[in-house]
């Protein structure tokens, strides 16, 4: 293990970019729509919560590991990541593969439908990790079961990669109606740090999710192998079991209108926990950070640009209460 000191969080695994196309309703089949407006965002884990630590705390060192293919989407991530002052020198170009993508159909006011295409962050695995070159304190592996080579082993060589250095890790995954939650399993052992929505914990522990079992579940994951802290977020309330015991704090109560959308909110949660967790905060000041970077990306029809500084979203939040559960 190196003996200089390790700084600062690398956020890798899945890198998309999201087009989002405005249409006036959905289609049934066979039925044609307009598209009224385009936009393109950088979307999944790595740009989201790498774009969101830097803009709650721009002294933090961060960098941004994955694939991506050799097109102008590519470059459209690459470019987005430096200016918002995250290190791209762990993005790894895959000549003849395109970058992965996801075509949003967003209808104002109502649900959005995803149709996305694994592209180059299906071939992310260990060997793309540039270890050599960034030994951060923290790893957070991001989007478990949406990458085929980190779902299939890859995920578990990364982890018991940083661990053999002494960095801490962390991991998220994403939300599917499946018996795939046990390919996580085997990497909760080298997991220091879990969080996950209810939905997902109670995929993991076979345990109904409702905020009744919250620590049922987490205590669960511990035992399971998660070897510090279990954070479980969902509309209700945050839960943490982490080294003091167990936490748990309701949401805020937010006004009526106030939400322009929830893409990116697990994103900002995540990446509000990773911030009190790297700075050593107690696990409800954990919580409660998370919770309010969670409102910054509800604020925002965007993933990223709701985020500010600490100081900012805590003075903004301040201005809410938290519901009654």
């Amino acid at each position: 293990m190196e003996s200089r000191e390790k700084t600062g969080i690398t956020v890798a695994g899945t890198v998309i970019v999201d087009k989002i196309n405005e249409i006036s309703a959905y289609p049934r089949s066979g039925e044609l729509t307009q598209i009224r407006n385009i936009q393109t965002a950088i979307g999944g884990c790595v740009p989201n919560v790498a774009l969101d630590l830097k803009r709650i705390d721009p002294s933090l060192e961060v960098h941004a590991v994955g694939t991506i293919g050799d097109d102008k989407e590519g470059t459209f991530v690459t470019e987005t990541l430096k200016k918002g002052g995250v290190g791209t020198d762990g993005l790894t170009v895959l000549p003849g593969e395109k970058t992965s993508f996801t075509d949003v159909m967003s209808v104002p006011g109502g649900q959005r439908t995803f149709f996305t295409y694994a592209g180059a962050s299906a071939k992310f695995g260990s060997e793309h990790m540039p270890f050599e070159k960034v030994k951060p304190k923290m790893l957070h592996l991001g989007y478990f079961l949406l990458l085929e080579r980190v779902d299939n082993g890859e995920g578990l060589k990364i982890l018991q990669m940083a661990k053999e250095l002494g960095i801490e890790t962390s991991i998220d995954l994403v939300s599917e109606n499946s018996d795939r939650y046990a390919l996580v399993k085997p990497c909760l052992p080298y997991t220091d740090y879990l969080i996950i929505n209810e939905l997902e914990a109670g995929k993991l522990t076979g345990v109904e999710p409702c905020i009744g079992n919250l620590e049922k579940m987490a205590l669960r994951l511990k035992e399971m192998g998660v070897r510090k802290k279990v954070i479980i977020h969902m509309p209700e309330c945050a839960f943490c079991a982490g080294e003091e015991g167990c936490a748990c704090l309701p949401s805020y109560q937010l006004p009526e209108g106030y939400m322009q959308g929830t893409t990116g909110a697990g994103d900002a949660f995540c990446a509000g926990a990773l911030t009190g967790i790297y700075h050593g905060w107690s696990d409800a000041e954990i919580l409660s950070f998370a919770s309010a970077s969670a409102v910054m990306a509800l604020g925002s029809p965007d993933a990223t640009s709701g985020l500010r500084t600490m100081a900012e979203i805590r003075q903004y939040c301040s201005q809410f209460g938290r519901k009654a559960i």
